[in-house]
């Protein structure tokens, strides 16, 4: 059983939840970059939640599907069609052998996320199907999709046709969109003027956002504390003796543009960190298109666990709501 690609859609790719404890070996986390979406989807079909499913940016793929199966498509608002009937987001809906799925012009967000029942059955690399395009790695011969290529599915076991997720659980980005930060260890690198600026000012997603990081610009430059760089650092304020990058950590390359680090980022460099970008907040990142005005807030430890808390309370419910 297999779903034949007609068209591949822009940057489609097998993702699963990751392959979290090789970061120290530098191979990223990977996984959906909208985990939630993922996961949500997957449940509507009765798949694990970690089921890998297909990760569209801003082009929807076109499928062909050789047999009978739910799918349910969740993340940023695409038409959905099945032979060029309309079919709702965020809800299950089944595809019958011979029909095609296609999408239409996106209309907000930017990642959709497909999951079929039984999931797609690729090899396990590292203990995950996600494709790390930059590794060749995992996915479909470590690559994004194709024309022509043959998706094998698992055995399904279950999902109810026209099951649908509330509104009120499918959280999508603001306008602005906001992103709780946690200042870092090198916070202490920038004048405390620059700090101000940096939460005061309303920044905007630069076309250079993908699996790797977010780039962000508009906001006024950072400037630093004067100090004799340490050996190894360069002359470059905003550069460090090599350390370790966290998932979600924002460089600001000279000061000009904070880039948000994401799924499919290196795991060290010498680019000092501003601060990190809590895990409760990091799924709205993958659904900002460019241009999407952003404004950082700063948080504390105790507010990012409470947020964290906030987040997996609202996962259960959508447990709940799908039981």
């Amino acid at each position: 059983m297999a779903i034949k690609v007609l068209h591949p859609g822009l940057a489609t790719s097998i993702q699963d939840l990751g392959r979290p404890g090789y970061f120290h070996l530098g191979i990223p986390l990977g996984g959906a970059m909208d985990r939630l979406a993922l996961k949500a989807a997957n449940l509507l079909v009765g798949n694990d939640e970690g089921a890998a499913g297909l990760e569209a940016v801003f082009i929807g793929p076109k499928l062909e599907f050789e047999t009978d199966v739910m799918v349910a498509v969740t993340g940023a608002e695409m038409p959905i069609k099945v032979d060029g009937e309309e079919k709702p987001g965020w809800t299950a809906f089944r595809v019958k052998a011979g029909q095609v799925l296609t999408f239409d012009y996106l209309k907000t967000g930017a990642r959709v996320y497909i999951a079929i029942s039984g999931g797609i059955d690729v090899p396990l690399a590292l203990g995950s199907r996600s494709t790390y395009a930059i590794g060749a790695l995992g996915g479909l011969n470590g690559r994004p999709l194709a024309d022509g290529d043959a998706l094998p599915i698992g055995e399904a076991r279950g999902g109810i046709e026209g099951k649908s997720i509330p509104e009120a659980l499918r959280r999508k980005p603001g306008m602005p969109a906001e992103l709780r930060v946690l200042p870092g260890l090198y916070w202490h690198r920038i004048t405390e003027e620059a700090g101000r600026n940096f939460f005061e000012d309303t920044w905007k997603v630069a076309p250079e956002a993908d699996r790797m990081g977010y780039r962000f610009r508009g906001g006024r430059k950072l400037d630093f504390v004067e100090r004799i760089p340490p050996f190894g650092a360069g002359s470059d304020p905003s550069n460090i003796v090599d350390s370790c990058y966290p998932y979600g950590s924002i460089q600001v390359p000279g000061g000009t543009e904070p880039i948000i680090l994401h799924r499919d980022a290196v795991s060290g460099g010498g680019y000092f960190m501003l601060g990190t970008v809590i895990s409760a907040d990091m799924d709205l990142i993958g659904q900002l298109q460019p241009h999407t005005p952003t404004r950082f807030v700063q948080v504390t430890m105790e507010e990012a666990l409470e947020a964290r808390k906030a987040r997996q309370a609202a996962l259960a419910r959508l447990r709940e709501a799908l039981a």
